[in-house]
């Protein structure tokens, strides 16, 4: 057996794992670390979850009490009905609260259409084989007589050297009994660089169609944590070939394919769809993904309506004219449809597939104020967010190409800056407003306040009167007539 004793000893928990050993010991309860945290202690990842496996009937929440006592009167949290209990605790020298489970070893077997288990009491060997993952189901002893043993029943510590993903049983039944796990496979390969062994590949394709007995909660959860990584392209890619996409969501899988005409074809927008969502990861650095999730999103879906839009031509070849508004108005289903919220971040992936095209207009140097004007109205604080999400769509192969490009590019984003700078139009409140408007003309609240305000706004972003309050308010007393009388004549 191996023994990695010196690291435990030398990781800032070693004050923790050798107090539960100890009682552990005084209870005569053979005590494990497994799953995640061993993974992450041989890749150097942090972590502050710690899951802990007993064997022996209840003594998971027996060895809990105990250590709460140990560690001063700290909460347990009890679930007897999977008998598992829970501490949270601050560990000195450890930056953030450790969050430890303690569960006695169990063996599971699974209903056809459900992937909750039946659970009895097991051993260690067959607790860790119900594990996803060889990389997975590691344990390390901590009973003073064996401390820090490694049982590495399954391979797990060849493949995590290897960087593969290989299930600690035959793969059909990993998959079968809990078809989350193959998302779960995807989401590791782009976590962790990751490749799927062909075994589970091929197992994942096979048993693709169980995944529609997985709650759609379950599923946007670990499609959002493929999302949140460094490398997305890889899980999701993995879904799109295993046939698991087609049917967890059908709209961005539905991307994929070339079709030919006269010998024309166009790019698969599935495969682009991925360069640019890891180009826009790349563009993001070290920005919280937290904080950007929804603009990741806005890359996934940005050309979400091409395949609605798409039509040949046999002069201009393939064109996807007007698919930005079809993408924006397919977003609300897609989104309830994933269980993904429907508030303002909603309305933000929307705006960004909508407007992801029109800088691609001000490129022309004859464009005039107006237009950039217009764009910063539209797009408001999340103007450099949009200019982000459009220098990620540039995915040629051809690298002269790319850096003209990006350059003109940057040359928008330079007119938007001077522009802003001159007419302070982002996030654009009317200098005019409503109850200025009703009290100077008299008139009651309405579609009409609406109207006038739209007409001075217009005028504004046409650059016919600075964005001013003076110049604004002179502008509606001159239009006031002709605006009421059109509104009428409507």
């Amino acid at each position: 057996m191996t023994r990695v004793s010196d690291i435990l000893t030398e990781h800032a928990l070693a004050d923790l794992f050798r107090t539960i050993g100890k009682v552990a010991d005084e209870l005569s309860i053979p005590t494990y670390i497994v799953g995640g945290f061993v993974r992450d202690l041989f890749l150097h990842r942090d972590t502050t979850d710690i899951d802990f496996v007993t064997v022996g009937s209840g003594t998971g929440l027996k060895l809990a009490k105990a250590v709460s006592s140990a560690l001063g009167g700290v909460g347990v949290h009890e679930y007897e009905q999977f008998g598992t209990a829970a501490i949270r605790a601050n560990i000195a020298g450890y930056e953030s609260a450790v969050q430890i489970e303690f569960v006695a070893a169990r063996k599971e077997s699974y209903r056809k259409a459900s992937r909750k288990p039946i659970v009895d009491d097991g051993t260690l060997i067959e607790d860790l084989s119900r594990r996803d993952f060889t990389i997975n189901a590691m344990a390390i002893q901590l009973n003073e007589e064996h401390y820090g043993e490694l049982i590495d029943e399954f391979g797990g510590m060849q493949d995590l050297n290897r960087g593969v993903l290989r299930t600690p049983v035959d793969p059909d039944v990993t998959y079968t009994d809990d078809p989350l796990r193959a998302i779960r496979a995807a989401r590791f390969a782009a976590q962790l660089g990751f490749t799927i062994s062909a075994e589970s590949i091929s197992a994942m394709t096979r048993n693709a169609e169980r995944i529609s007995i997985v709650s759609p909660e379950r599923i946007i959860e670990e499609i959002q944590r493929i999302m949140a990584t460094t490398r997305p392209s890889r899980g999701l890619k993995v879904l799109y070939e295993t046939g698991i996409l087609k049917i967890v969501f059908p709209a961005l899988a539905d991307l994929g394919g070339i079709d030919t005409v006269d010998g024309r074809k166009h790019k698969d927008n599935f495969y682009h769809t991925l360069e640019v969502v890891d180009n826009l990861v790349d563009r993001l650095g070290d920005r919280d993904p937290a904080e950007t999730i929804w603009l990741r999103w806005a890359a996934l879906l940005h050309d979400i309506g091409k395949p609605r839009s798409k039509k040949y031509d046999r002069t201009s070849g393939w064109t996807f004219h007007g698919h930005e508004e079809i993408g924006a108005r397919m977003v609300p289903k897609i989104f309830r449809s994933l269980r993904l919220p429907t508030d303002e971040r909603l309305k933000y992936v929307q705006k960004m597939i909508r407007l992801h095209h029109r800088p691609v207009s001000l490129v022309d140097e004859h464009v005039t104020d107006s237009a950039v004007r217009r764009l910063l109205f539209d797009a408001a604080d999340d103007i450099d967010d949009l200019m982000t999400l459009v220098k990620a769509d540039i995915t040629s192969k051809n690298d002269s190409r790319r850096r003209r490009y990006l350059k003109a590019f940057e040359e928008v984003e330079q007119k938007l800056i001077e522009v802003e700078e001159k007419d302070r139009l982002r996030n654009f409140q009317p200098p005019v407003d409503g109850n200025e408007i009703m009290q100077s003309l008299g008139i009651p609240p309405g579609r009409l306040v609406g109207i006038l305000k739209k007409a001075v706004r217009e005028a504004i972003l046409d650059g016919s009167i600075p964005n001013e309050h003076d110049a604004a308010f002179e502008y509606l007393m001159q239009v006031k007539e002709d605006v009421i009388r059109e509104s009428q004549d409507v």
